[in-house]
């Protein structure tokens, strides 16, 4: 059964319970009018020529709504990232970079929302409230009447397609390079639902705070299909930035699920009081790596564990996570049930023994289809049916998956391999509270590169340095600071290592 098939089951059985919350529009919308307006959506835009539908919209229900009508007329969502926070010309740039790359041109978004990221009308831009609103009195009856049918009769009437047909394009963040459009399945993503919910013991009884961004994988999956898949009442925020008013809603509407990224839950520390997460049991942090004074301070406030997980848009995402059964705070957990991951050698390609660090390679059915028109980069990650995560890593004797960082912020410096992920983790241990910080290396005449540091605040140099002796070989101590306000990040709140490093390239030259 694909995914919007089995939507139409979960809202036939749980028809007069809320799908959605959303505490932008403060309105609620129960299963039953989701499936009556996703057949009408459906059947609209059934006329459309296209494959393919982008659709632009914050977390919300009206971007449920959208995602789950195109699915359901046979058409495939593109999720298009409306963050200035990449390398592409902000959000009208990244409409025009997925009409070109996904070869379609009509895209849903909203008026209101326009205005508030700043993106110019693109042609080929419809507005949800127009279609939404403009449905007229027999579209509705005549959804409604086919929403009060047997399921069978539901499911003649939408598109029906193959376990392997595409459920929807993403595009990998571009903090690294040129954004990649990501084809994945309906397998792929079931696979991960199940695999994961397992894990947790998620079931119709939760309930999932939803505030991060649909267009990152973080937030489609977990985010969005996870809670629709079980029938959870799914709260949405559109702004995940919005720390305050987040804490509010998890305290007012008592989620029991909570996911994001370390400066997400960063965010919600700082604005949070004692008590407001008193419903929450189970809280993941992902997509980053997560600090080990965030995982401490956030028991200390609010008797909450941070389990860590991690992931990849390519792999649906979830690849391991720590979990209740089976947590070991620094690690990133152990591999999902179906779920195979080897430690590959750099030199040999043969797997690494336990505690050796190599490349995290990864098997199974959440591995994606494909990028969209590039055969020749899929066929260089996609290796007799591995997925070559492009991360260091290794797993210890007890089954746990360390992250050693991207193969690319690994530095070759004075002749030698230096982890910038472990140069991150030790300044995180001398640096003044509230004071963040990323690595990044720029060419040197002497060493070819040498690693420099950008913190968030002012700092004791000599000190810190002197401190870092006590963690860090000579080699891989930066030498150099630079002060920023703030890191850059993407959209989904990670660290733009791209962004960072030309920063510091650019200060360093003036």
């Amino acid at each position: 059964m694909l995914l919007h098939q089995h939507f139409v089951k979960i809202a036939k059985k749980h028809h007069g319970k809320a799908a959605f919350i959303d505490c932008t529009s403060g309105k609620s919308i129960t299963y039953f009018k989701t499936l009556v307006l996703a057949l009408a959506l459906s059947r609209k835009l059934g006329k459309c020529g296209d494959k393919s539908i982008g659709i632009m919209l914050p977390p919300g229900a009206g971007c449920a709504l959208s995602v789950l009508g195109v699915l359901m007329s046979g058409r495939v969502p593109v999720m298009i990232n409306y963050s200035t926070g990449t390398v592409l010309a902000g959000a009208s740039g990244n409409v025009e970079y997925a009409q070109r790359k996904c070869s379609f041109k009509k895209v849903i978004t909203s008026r209101p929302f326009l205005e508030k990221v700043n993106c110019p009308h693109v042609e080929g831009m419809v507005f949800i409230e127009d279609i939404i609103g403009g449905l007229s009195v027999f579209e509705k009856l005549r959804a409604a009447v086919l929403a009060k049918l047997p399921e069978a009769f539901i499911l003649k009437a939408i598109h029906g397609g193959e376990e392997n047909g595409n459920a929807a394009i993403l595009f990998t963040s571009g903090s690294e390079k040129e954004a990649r459009a990501v084809q994945l399945t309906h397998r792929n993503i079931i696979s991960n639902i199940m695999d994961f919910s397992g894990a947790f013991e998620l079931s119709c009884r939760d309930s999932m705070l939803s505030s991060l961004p649909y267009f990152h994988i973080f937030g489609f999956n977990p985010n969005l299909w996870t809670p629709l898949y079980h029938g959870m009442t799914i709260i949405t925020y559109a702004n995940p930035i919005d720390y305050k008013k987040i804490c509010e809603i998890i305290r007012d509407e008592r989620p029991t699920i909570i996911m994001g990224t370390p400066s997400f839950f960063w965010g919600y520390l700082r604005k949070s009081e004692p008590g407001d997460f008193k419903s929450v049991r189970v809280a993941v942090c992902g997509a980053d790596k997560c600090p080990g004074a965030l995982r401490l301070d956030f028991m200390d406030k609010h008797n909450i564990i941070l389990y860590e997980g991690y992931g990849a848009t390519e792999t649906s995402p979830v690849i391991s996570a720590n979990t209740p059964l089976h947590n070991r705070p620094g690690s990133i957990g152990k591999a999902l049930p179906n779920v195979s991951v080897r430690i590959e050698a750099l030199d040999t390609g043969k797997a690494c023994p336990a505690g050796a660090t190599g490349r995290i390679m990864v098997k199974g059915d959440l591995v994606m289809k494909g990028y969209l028109g590039d055969e020749e980069e899929t066929a260089m990650r996609i290796r007799d049916g591995w997925y070559d995560t492009g991360d260091m890593g290794f797993i210890d004797e007890d089954g746990y998956l360390w992250f050693e960082g991207r193969l690319k912020r690994f530095v070759k410096t004075g002749g030698e391999m230096v982890s910038l992920v472990k140069v991150e983790e030790a300044l995180e241990k001398v640096l003044p509270e509230g004071v963040f910080c990323s690595a990044a290396a720029v060419p040197d005449a002497i060493k070819g590169q040498k690693i420099v540091a950008a913190v968030t605040g002012r700092i004791d140099e000599m000190k810190t340095i002197r401190q870092l002796m006590e963690h860090l070989p000579n080699i891989a101590i930066p030498k150099q600071f630079v002060v920023l306000p703030e890191l850059p990040r993407t959209g989904a709140g990670k660290v733009d290592f791209r962004r960072v490093s030309d920063i510091i390239d650019g200060l360093l030259k003036t």
